[in-house]
């Protein structure tokens, strides 16, 4: 099924006790759904850096062997799917880099905007890269940095001010482990801690996943150093830049136990249903979300609404990023193994049905069309985001305008496109109200065109 992406999740873990693959193991596996191409863990025993990487879920990359292999006291953690460079195993992060001071381990989540003239000019330098990911070049940049002044943290520093775009970025060297947030914030990530280790995460849900407690978030531009123990914090960076975190976060992205920001995300979804129930009142018999993100958004239309919330939907889970796709004359079987409709109860009905977001509208209108076929009376198509017309250069894989439906359709063009009675999207201006407990503002440009990064070389 064609849904919106994210690139990455990243973990990283200093902890005295050791055995930090086997806890980065399992705070991946809560991160998989930030990424199924790939992944990898990187660890350090006795400034030794050590890893292992591979195509794949983590799951099917990692055994128990394999993470004995891996003994320490450090590591960085990355789950990936792609949206800088291509799916190939080099491109799998942690991207481990040797140089003159010793090694780097480098995972990241984000995009960065300026990657093509940084590219150009440490090529200019001699550079020879052997993956086509940002994360490369920054890795480039700070070991060349490292060089001109004292410390690591120093040098991540110098690059944090050149990199324009999307960064949440955790470095291990031979006895540092850094986290860094880009000064817009525009990816999330936090800190936790478990008896005297120190965890970092994109989502708190990873910390859920190992009995760890969470801290609190990395403020954008903060930068945290961990040596021996002591933690550091470098907030010269923070506030330079206006906060601008993905709204998409909270509408699809994230799990929904995770807190983004001081946000609880499933919280989030259910104020976008409610304020979609307030903008326009649609008869109906029932109420069923698309797994798995429009299930809060279903929940709080159905709760402001009072129509019944039903389970519409069953989701196979196990039909991952191996799974035979269909030839192009039968596509629809690809949304059949994915969701499958519960005629019991969409049978004879007038259905509400609320997703999360329309990017084409192929996706929207196979599952439309199973309703249909499964009986159901009228179909209502409510979206828990507004119209996407802009396209995003920040890490999350919306397409050009060109392919963007809402960017040349009515909304009533749109309905009609998907067969669905009735098609509505959540107001911009309702948008900024869905999460508001969170202490940052958002960046909303994939709808309404208001970029946080000048980014006029890439429209």
């Amino acid at each position: 099924m064609a849904k919106l992406h994210e690139e990455c999740g990243v973990f990283g873990i200093w902890d005295p006790d050791g055995n930090c693959a086997n806890t980065t193991y399992y705070g991946l596996v809560a991160l998989q759904h930030r990424g199924q191409e790939g992944c990898g863990i990187a660890v350090n025993l006795d400034r030794e850096i050590s890893h292992y990487k591979d195509i794949g879920l983590v799951n099917e990359v990692f055994n128990e062997e394999i993470l004995q292999k891996l003994p320490g006291n450090m590591a960085v953690g990355h789950v990936r799917y792609s949206t800088s460079g291509g799916s190939i195993r080099e491109n799998v992060q942690p991207l481990v880099l040797r140089y003159v001071k010793g090694t780097l381990a480098l995972a990241h989540n984000g995009n960065i905007v300026n990657t093509a003239e940084l590219r150009k000019e440490l090529e200019r330098n001699g550079a020879i890269f052997q993956t086509t990911a940002d994360t490369e070049i920054i890795a480039y940049l700070i070991a060349r940095e490292r060089l001109n002044v004292g410390s690591i943290e120093g040098a991540v520093k110098n690059v944090m001010s050149r990199l324009k775009g999307a960064f949440s970025l955790l470095v291990m060297s031979p006895n540092k482990l850094i986290a860094a947030r880009d000064p817009w914030g525009f990816r999330p990530l936090c800190m936790g801690k478990r008896g005297d280790a120190v965890i970092f995460a994109s989502e708190s849900c990873a910390f859920d996943s190992i009995d760890a407690e969470f801290v609190r978030d990395v403020e954008p531009g903060e930068i945290i150093v961990l040596e021996d123990g002591e933690m550091r914090s470098d907030k010269e960076l923070c506030k330079s830049q206006k906060s601008s975190l993905c709204i998409f976060e909270h509408i699809y992205f994230s799990r929904p136990d995770s807190c983004v920001d001081g946000q609880v995300v499933h919280e989030a979804r259910k104020k976008a249903g409610i304020f979609l129930a307030q903008q326009s009142e649609t008869e109906a018999d029932i109420v069923i979300g698309v797994p798995d993100s429009g299930l809060s958004a279903a929940a709080g239309y159905s709760e402001y609404s009072g129509i019944p919330n039903e389970m519409g939907f069953i989701k196979n889970k196990y039909i991952g990023r191996t799974f035979i796709k269909p030839q192009q004359s039968s596509r629809e079987v690809a949304v059949k193994m994915k969701l499958n409709v519960l005629k019991s109860v969409v049978s004879g009905k007038r259905v509400i049905m609320v997703d999360d977001s329309i990017v084409r509208g192929t996706t929207s209108g196979r599952i439309v069309k199973l309703l249909r076929e499964a009986g159901a009376k009228e179909v209502h198509v409510k979206i828990s985001s507004p119209p996407f017309t802009w396209p995003c250069f920040f890490g999350t894989d919306i397409p050009s305008r060109e392919e963007l439906i809402a960017n040349s359709k009515t909304i009533e063009e749109t309905a009609k496109i998907i067969g669905a009675d009735s098609l509505d999207y959540l107001s911009v201006e309702n948008l900024e109200k869905i999460a508001p407990d969170s202490s940052l503002s958002f960046c909303n440009a994939c709808f309404t065109g208001n970029y946080a990064v000048d980014v006029k070389h890439l429209l």
